[in-house]
């Protein structure tokens, strides 16, 4: 039996762990999967999540000191930490560069009446222990205060009949959700917040989590907000109830202030003249409180691993010097990306593709799910076709070997587990810096590697005891194989390529007749022609990177024309009229996605209310919420498309949605200048 359900498994995969891999060649696989380190990389990510990386912080410039001295060691060519300034007042794009900001102590205490008055009794929370107790933008405070429950604390009516002015507020909410009403309208002296952790299967089962905070990065009026434990929240909410009277002293050091972002960045030189001017880039991001073990110390400390591995294989001559740059940057988390692309359009013309890790070595303890996630539909590109076979690879060899079946890679860390890694290839999903470097500004195809979920993001629990450098290695391979290929692709290799894009092309049709026959009617046809749009620039995709023969066009056109043909092509798409025939074309300026990082461009230009009367950053599809449908309704405008036609696009990635939301939208963008007709 045990030898049946292998070789069904096997099949299912698509190969045996004794086949060659594809794409690859075999010497560079050995010598990738010898060389990577899990162990090695586990050991970085260790010293990186000691650092409280806040952007623009002295925690995060000890870690990006700690990755550009690694980086020297390693002998890698150009390593330097770019600065920009973090004022908060520069624009880089679509965003605002926010200040920095740090913290020298901060403490909460409870108070209890004694024979001359209040005094402590117990020590609620201490930021030097515990730096997530503070929420992020906190500014200097000595406030001793009555505490107030006053619920999720996000409406006016959590305020009705309650007295908060010169109190503590407890709420369930994150405090940059309820600062504008607690404190700027209500007067109250603080915040306390016991806001749970990002929703999955396991959410709010440990009430002893906790949760990251933040608040306002560019708040007029100075506040705090300490982060407690929801078991220490409901135990003051008990007290209150039975009419008990909680008083809190609160002492902060802490402030924003003028400083720079930080941005590591190194370089392999590329060895062809022709291809060396264009890079593909390994990225991540550094910023994020301790411990932040997975999120992300795991994928800076991932791609710095395989930046040491391509050194030194280079270095010994093992692996020849890449046909294009390798280039390898760790910056703040999507406000850093956009900084960078927008301060240094040179590096971003350069950049053909990128390899994005944001948490890859969640291990049991999480829960997490390792997926390979593609660049949003609006930027077909064969990058994508190449992580995921590279990752099925990795799948088929770490199946075999954890069911007792002979492997030639099982890819595993001498401190890290045996299961296999079971990577699942996702469609796209926003959440990481890919969302800018695929940005229609940039267009940047993007495989991101990534856990979801993980119950320990953004918590005082992910931590390095949590990280499986098993997971680590296998991410590190899985990333750097993709890039390598990517950065040797020429002419030479269009054949295999094209081969493997035949087979993926196979299962996305698949997937599309399993929507299509929930959805029928218009919204099936509109899927199938979206589909085989896509497909051929799929095809047209590989052009990035090498030239197709006429041939070639030819027979991936009729193997396009010969599926549509069998499964249906949707027909002419309708005659468009009135405001769903506009056509809109991006201005040159801003760059970048309209919600960042702590800014938010429709907000700022648009005005609060307006911008929070528009249905579509709200709607909630198939497969996507409102952030999705957003990022790709800008993504998706061309010069060419008609507002009726992206709203299909929409419909065909995410699930349908109300053409009136998209022509709302859209129209909102060009009244502040993003777009024109």
């Amino acid at each position: 039996m045990r030898g049946i359900l292998l070789g069904f498994l096997c099949l299912a995969f698509g190969a045996s762990a004794g086949e060659p891999p594809p794409l690859l060649d075999a010497t560079v696989v050995a010598a990738l999967a010898q060389e990577l380190s899990g162990d090695s990389a586990k050991r970085n990510l260790e010293v990186i999540s000691q650092s409280h990386r806040m952007r623009a912080s002295q925690g995060y410039r000890a870690a990006a000191e700690h990755v550009a001295a690694q980086l020297r060691s390693y002998g890698l060519d150009e390593v330097e930490i770019l600065q920009f300034p973090a004022d908060g007042k520069t624009m880089f794009g679509t965003q605002k560069s926010r200040p920095s900001w740090d913290a020298k102590s901060a403490q909460l205490w409870e108070l209890a009446p004694g024979e001359q008055g209040w005094v402590r009794v117990v020590k609620i929370a201490d930021w030097k222990s515990t730096p997530l107790s503070l929420a992020q933008d906190s500014e200097s405070a000595d406030v001793t205060a009555d505490l107030v429950d006053v619920g999720a604390g996000s409406t006016d009516d959590d305020y009705r009949g309650k007295d908060v002015r010169g109190r503590l507020v407890l709420v369930s909410s994150q405090p940059e959700q309820v600062q504008a009403l607690a404190v700027d309208q209500h007067g109250a002296a603080g915040i306390i917040s016991f806001a749970q952790n990002q929703r999955t299967a396991w959410w709010g089962e440990n009430a002893d989590l906790l949760r990251w905070g933040h608040l306002d990065s560019f708040a007029t009026k100075p506040v705090f907000a300490f982060m407690v434990r929801p078991s220490q929240a409901h135990q003051w909410q008990q007290r209150l109830i039975a009419g008990q009277t909680i008083r809190l002293q609160a002492s902060v050091d802490a402030g924003r202030h003028v400083g720079s972002y930080d941005i590591v960045s190194a370089r392999i030189r590329g060895g062809d003249p022709a291809l060396a001017a264009q890079e593909v880039t390994f990225t991540c991001h550094l910023d994020h409180p301790n411990p932040g073990a997975n999120d992300n110390a795991s994928g800076c400390a991932t791609i710095l691993e395989v930046a040491r591995t391509f050194a030194k294989l280079i270095r010994e001559g093992t692996l020849p010097r890449p046909a294009r740059s390798l280039r390898f940057l760790w910056p703040p988390e999507i406000e850093g990306t956009t900084i960078l692309l927008n301060a240094r359009p040179d590096m971003a013309a350069r950049l053909v593709a990128a390899i994005h890790m944001d948490m890859v070595g969640g291990g049991p303890e999480t829960k997490a799910v390792f997926r390979v996630t593609r660049s949003p539909a609006s930027l077909p590109s064969v990058v994508n076709d190449v992580a995921e076979t590279v990752a099925d690879f990795v799948n088929e060899q770490t199946l075999a070997f954890a069911s007792g079946a002979a492997a030639d890679y099982p890819f595993t860390a001498t401190g890290g587990g045996k299961e296999a890694l079971l990577a699942y290839a996702d469609e796209f999903t926003p959440g990481s810096d890919h969302i800018v470097l695929t940005d229609s500004s940039f267009r940047i195809p993007t495989a991101y590697l990534n856990d979801w979920p993980d119950r320990y993001i953004h918590t005082d629990r992910d931590v390095p005891a949590n990280i499986d450098p098993t997971k680590l290695e296998r991410a590190g391979f899985i990333g750097a194989s993709t890039g390598w290929y990517v950065a040797n692709l020429t002419g030479a290799h269009t054949d295999d390529l094209l081969e493997v894009l035949n087979q993926r092309r196979l299962e996305r049709t698949a997937r599309m007749l399993r929507r299509g026959s929930r959805l029928g009617g218009d919204e099936a046809a509109a899927l199938r022609r979206f589909h085989w749009a896509y497909e051929r620039e799929m095809v047209e995709s590989i052009g990035r990177f090498a030239p197709l023969t006429p041939a070639q066009r030819k027979m991936a056109a009729r193997q396009i024309e010969e599926l549509s043909r069998l499964y249906g092509d949707g027909g002419v798409e309708p005659h468009s009229r009135g405001s769903a025939a506009v056509v809109y074309t991006r201005n040159s300026d801003p760059k970048g996605p309209m919600s960042v990082f702590g800014y938010d461009y429709v907000v700022d230009h648009l005005g609060r209310s307006k911008a929070d009367a528009l249905a579509l950053p709200h709607y909630a599809g198939l497969r996507a919420d409102g952030d999705s449908y957003a990022v790709e309704a800008l993504n998706f405008v061309n010069g060419t498309r008609t507002v009726q036609s992206i709203r299909d696009a929409l419909s065909a990635e995410f699930g349908p949605v109300p053409l009136e939301y998209v022509t709302e939208y859209l129209a909102a963008l060009e009244s502040i200048g993003v777009l024109r007709r």
